[in-house]
């Protein structure tokens, strides 16, 4: 089981990366909320890894750090629930917030994600009730309303290299490609034109998830 990588990144696509160990390119398919922790390329970064072996494929995915690979290893024990589906969940919300979402029995924001419907997010909130509370260092809420939707206009701004990555690392989360257009021009709309590709990720899906 490879747990862990240190290396140069060499590529950044959301939601895949290179990273190079030794003059060993590992391509590692990773959470957003770890792409934002990413350093620029050709500097080192540190990867918490998961290796899934399939007959056709060997799967390496990776996490900024050892409680969000926790998270993503419990997820996956979920009855279907697989890793890209927990990938996609970790990339809509923060550990944080997915804990928040399971201790308040938060239905209606687990939907917004995609590939979570109802019947799915009452099995995530039954099974991982339980899973969250034997995981050390967590973050623990007290009872509190949860953050109401908000809501951006569209916007008609040109599409650029970035928009159009953003897009892509969406549509690869899971997301159809209207509701990926649609989220990358609302986030932008609220951004400055230089922004990185994952910035937009970022804001993009904060507006479809809060």
């Amino acid at each position: 089981m490879i747990g862990y990588l240190r290396g140069r990144v060499l590529e950044k696509h959301p939601p895949f990366l290179m990273l190079d160990v030794s003059g060993v390119g590992y391509e590692i398919e990773a959470s957003m909320n770890t792409f934002y922790r990413l350093p620029d390329l050709g500097l080192e970064a540190a990867i918490y890894t998961h290796l899934v072996v399939r007959e056709d494929a060997q799967l390496l995915y990776g996490f900024a750090d050892r409680q969000e690979r926790s998270v993503f290893r419990e997820l996956i024990k979920t009855n279907g629930v697989g890793p890209k589906l927990a990938l996609t969940i970790l990339s809509g919300a923060s550990v944080d917030a997915f804990v928040r979402c399971v201790e308040h029995e938060d239905v209606a924001t687990l939907v917004k994600l995609p590939g979570v419907g109802k019947k799915t997010a009452e099995r995530l909130i039954i099974e991982m009730k339980d899973r969250l509370k034997n995981l050390s260092g967590l973050p623990s809420h007290h009872p509190q309303s949860i953050p109401s939707a908000t809501l951006f206009a569209q916007t008609d701004s040109p599409v650029t290299d970035e928009k159009r990555e953003a897009e892509t690392a969406l549509i690869a989360l899971g997301y159809k490609p209207a509701q990926a257009s649609k989220a990358v021009a609302s986030a932008c709309r609220l951004l400055a034109d230089d922004v990185s590709a994952e910035e937009i990720i970022r804001h993009a899906l904060r507006g479809m998830i809060n």
